[in-house]
C-alpha cells in the first residue's frame, strides 16, 4: 500500500466539471465507504471545496484508476474524461501536495486560510467514521503542523484575501460608493460569513443574510446588523439588493432566471451586481443572458485573486521551502516506521531459531550428553540456521554481479574488506 492523492481542481478543471464532481456534505461518509470497498483501498478521506475535490487514501499501485472509474460512476461522469482533467499524486508528492493545499498554496487565492479548516474537517469526518489509519493519520498531522508552521513563520496570511474578499474587490470596481448599495447574501457558512464581514468594512449598511435554517441567519446577521431571512423569501428580497452574493452547498440552482427577471422590473432595470460562489452553482447560467445583471462565478475572479498572489510571492517561495522539508520529513519517518517493522520481523525470526535450537540443546542435556559438547552443537545449530539463507542469497549476488548488495552486507555486518590485503 501507498499513499495517493488523486484529484481535480481550479487549475485542471472548469467550474462546469468541478461542481458535477462535488460531494454534498450529508453524503461524504457513505461515499467514503463506497470508494473504499470498490478500489479495495485501506484509508481514504475525502475533500470537497468549490475549488477542489480530493481524494487522499492507502492504495495498491492500481487504486488511482479504480477511484476515477467509481468517482465516474459515483456522479454519472466518463472515467476518462475525469483523467483528462484529474490528477494522481504517489507517496512523497502525494504528502507534499497535501501540503501545499493546508498551507494554501494550491488555492485560487493564494495563502487564503478557509482550505485548512475544510481540510480537519475532512479528516475528522474520515476518523469519526474510521477511515482514517496510522499512514494517513500521521500524513494528516504533519500537515497540520507544516500549515501552521507556514503561518507562523512567513507573511502569506498576512491580510489574508479570499474568495470572498475577491468578490467584494470586484463589486467596488463595478460600485462608486458601496455605502449607498444594499446586499443579499445566500447562505450562512464561513465563506458568507467573510462576505459579510468584507462587505462591512467596505462601507455596506443594509445585509440581509438568507438561508435554509433562520436561526444561522439570525446569527450572523445581528453581528452585522442586518436581516435574515429564509430561502423562500429571496424572490421579495432581491428586488432591494443592488449585490447578491451566494455561497451554500445546495445541489440544485436556487435563484433562477425568473425570479431575477421579476425582480428586474420591480427594480425598474436598475442592474444587480451578482457573485456565485458556490459550487455546484446557486444561480442558474441564464441569469447572465439578462441586460441588467452582471453575474460572475469564482473562474471570474481570477484577475482580482492574481493581483493579490503577486504581492505574496516571496512569501510563498519560503513557505513552498517548509512544505519541501515537512514532505521530506514524513517520509524519512514513513521509512523508519518500515524499518521498525522489519526489525521486529528480523528478531522474531532469529529468536524463532535461538528457541528450536535451545529446545534441541536441553534435551540433549536431558539425555545425558557431556554439557560440552551440547554447547558446540547449539553454537554451531546457531550458526548454520542464521547464515543459511543470507549465504544463499550472497551467493546468488556475487553470480548476478550485485556487488551494491554485498557491499551492503559487509556494510551491516562490519566486516573487514576481504581483499584488503591484495589491494595494498
Amino acid at each position: 500500500m501507498a499513499l495517493l492523492a488523486l484529484g481535480i481542481n481550479h487549475k485542471t478543471a472548469p467550474v462546469e466539471v468541478r461542481e458535477r464532481v462535488a460531494f454534498a456534505p450529508e453524503l461524504l461518509s457513505d461515499a467514503m465507504l463506497a470508494a473504499r470497498d470498490f478500489a479495495s483501498l485501506k484509508e481514504i478521506a475525502i475533500l470537497s471545496t468549490c475549488n477542489r475535490t480530493e481524494l487522499y487514501c492507502s492504495s495498491g499501485i492500481e487504486g488511482s484508476r479504480a477511484l476515477l472509474e467509481w468517482l465516474g460512476e459515483y456522479h454519472n461522469l466518463d472515467a476518462n474524461e475525469l483523467q483528462k482533467c484529474s490528477y494522481a499524486l504517489w507517496g512523497e508528492d502525494a504528502a507534499r501536495h497535501m501540503m501545499r493545499v493546508a498551507s494554501g498554496l494550491d488555492s485560487l487565492v493564494l495563502g487564503e486560510p478557509q482550505i485548512l479548516g475544510q481540510l480537519k474537517s475532512a479528516y475528522s469526518l474520515s476518523q469519526e467514521h474510521g477511515h482514517v489509519g496510522a499512514e494517513l493519520g500521521r500524513l494528516f498531522q504533519q500537515t497540520f503542523s507544516i500549515a501552521k508552521q507556514v503561518r507562523t513563520d512567513t507573511a502569506i496570511g498576512e491580510n489574508p484575501v479570499s474568495v470572498a474578499y475577491a468578490a467584494v474587490s470586484l463589486a467596488q470596481h463595478i460600485f462608486a460608493n458601496l455605502s449607498e448599495s444594499k446586499a443579499l447574501l445566500i447562505g450562512a457558512g464561513e465563506t458568507i460569513e467573510l462576505v459579510a464581514r468584507h462587505l462591512s468594512q467596505a462601507g455596506v449598511k443594509e445585509l440581509t443574510v438568507a438561508n435554509r435554517t433562520l436561526s444561522r441567519a439570525l446569527s450572523l446577521a445581528e453581528e452585522f446588523d442586518g436581516q435574515a431571512i429564509l430561502l423562500g423569501d429571496i424572490p421579495d428580497a432581491l428586488a432591494k439588493a443592488d449585490i447578491v452574493i451566494s455561497s451554500t452547498a445546495s445541489q440544485l440552482p436556487i435563484l433562477g432566471k425568473g425570479a431575477v427577471e421579476a425582480a428586474l422590473k420591480k427594480r425598474k432595470h436598475r442592474p444587480i451586481f451578482m457573485v456565485d460562489i458556490a459550487v455546484p452553482r446557486d444561480i442558474e447560467t441564464q441569469v447572465s443572458e439578462l441586460d441588467d445583471v452582471y453575474l460572475y462565478t469564482v473562474d471570474d475572479l481570477k484577475e482580482v485573486i492574481e493581483e493579490n498572489q503577486r504581492s505574496r510571492e516571496h512569501a510563498a517561495r519560503q513557505a513552498e521551502e517548509i512544505v519541501e522539508s515537512g514532505a521530506h520529513e514524513f517520509m524519512r519517518q514513513l521509512r523508519s516506521l518500515d524499518a521498525v517493522d522489519l526489525l521486529t520481523a528480523f528478531r522474531s525470526q532469529a529468536e524463532a531459531v535461538r528457541d528450536q535450537e535451545m529446545e534441541k540443546a536441553l534435551k540433549q542435556l536431558a539425555n545425558g550428553k557431556p554439557a560440552d559438547d551440547v554447547i558446540q552443537m547449539l553454537a554451531r545449530g546457531l550458526t548454520n540456521k542464521l547464515l543459511h539463507h543470507p549465504t544463499i542469497q550472497m551467493r546468488k549476488a556475487s553470480a548476478e554481479g550485485r556487488t551494491d548488495l554485498l557491499d551492503l552486507v559487509q556494510e551491516l555486518h562490519q566486516i573487514s574488506d576481504p581483499f584488503k590485503n591484495e589491494k595494498q
